[in-house]
């Protein structure tokens, strides 16, 4: 979920700020509220939760490597995903593939709120015994009310954390029963021309392996035989995004690595490429709607009530 949407980068409004004015008569907003839950030992690995309520922010153009299910649980939401202009409102469940680049924001200026794990492609075939490769589903935005409850319960039961065996236990059952109902036989098509796939595959590896000193547009389509408005034009059908918007959101999940090891945001910044901690916090904030240290800060109590618990 918006998660944190796909399309052209240049299609999203720019990233809001938090608070402002909005609504009838001009009434002040609360200002947004992110929270990142994460939660060890799901069949051996940890889980990501958020909880949000957004009223001003558009998320950037961005993927990730899990599944993104979620729940709108209150106003409406608005998302670009594989090329579409979508809308989630109360109720609706929302499911984003591994990989697949969206945005995400409020419809109007009531915002919305929603509550939204992130599960493995493994973790959600295991779930569901699904033994055909990575479960896929044609339609994003799910009308199925008794999937949108359990799955709030599960959120719940997860992120308040008093009994680890029903949380998990309400995962894998909520985790099934999406698979069970919603998910398609035979994978998703891949966009764009002959090629692209290939050809993003390749630039995507090299500004991964080269994330400090990327390479310029005109040195990797010398190296792949293109021009640079193939190259683009490849990269974006694929990926949904430029080669810019994709180095800097995988910057942020490189940077979130690293501040999940104990590192601090000024210390990460300057490890994945950002020019300074301030450069990291716009692009953190973009992508996943919360600062570096507040996301640092979250991880690090979570842990230190498990620990003492």
């Amino acid at each position: 979920m918006t998660g944190t949407a796909g399309g052209s980068a240049t299609s999203s409004p720019p990233d809001g700020g938090s608070g402002g004015t909005g609504g009838t008569g001009g009434a002040a907003r609360p200002p947004d509220r992110v929270v990142w839950t994460r939660v060890d030992g799901i069949q051996g690995a940890s889980l990501d939760l958020l909880d949000a309520r957004i009223g001003t922010r558009h998320y950037a153009p961005h993927a990730h490597d899990e599944f993104a299910i979620g729940v709108c649980v209150d106003g409406l939401e608005t998302m670009r995903y594989r090329g579409e202009r979508l809308y989630s409102a109360a109720g609706s469940v929302v499911v984003i593939e591994p990989g697949e680049a969206h945005t995400g924001g409020p419809a109007d200026q009531d915002g919305f709120a929603y509550l939204c794990l992130y599960p493995t492609a493994e973790l959600v075939g295991a779930a569901s015994g699904w033994d055909r490769g990575a479960p896929h589903f044609g339609e994003p935005i799910i009308d199925d009310p008794g999937l949108a409850r359990v799955l709030r319960l599960a959120h719940r039961s997860l992120r308040v954390g008093d009994d680890p065996l029903e949380g998990e236990s309400r995962l894998l059952g909520v985790l099934g029963a999406l698979v069970r109902r919603h998910a398609v036989r035979g994978g998703r098509e891949e966009p764009g021309p002959p090629g692209s796939s290939g050809i993003a595959r390749a630039v995507a590896a090299r500004l991964s392996d080269e994330l400090v000193s990327p390479p310029t547009l005109a040195e990797m389509a010398a190296d792949l035989g293109l021009s640079r408005y193939q190259l683009l034009r490849a990269f974006r059908d694929s990926m949904g995004m430029p080669p810019y918007a994709w180095l800097a959101q995988h910057r942020v999940a490189r940077a979130r690595a690293l501040l999940d090891a104990g590192h601090r945001p000024a210390e990460a910044a300057p490890l994945v490429g950002f020019a300074d901690q301030a450069h990291l916090t716009r692009w953190f904030r973009r992508v996943l709607g919360v600062t570096p240290g507040a996301y640092r800060n979250s991880v690090q109590d979570r842990a230190r009530r498990r620990t003492a618990s």
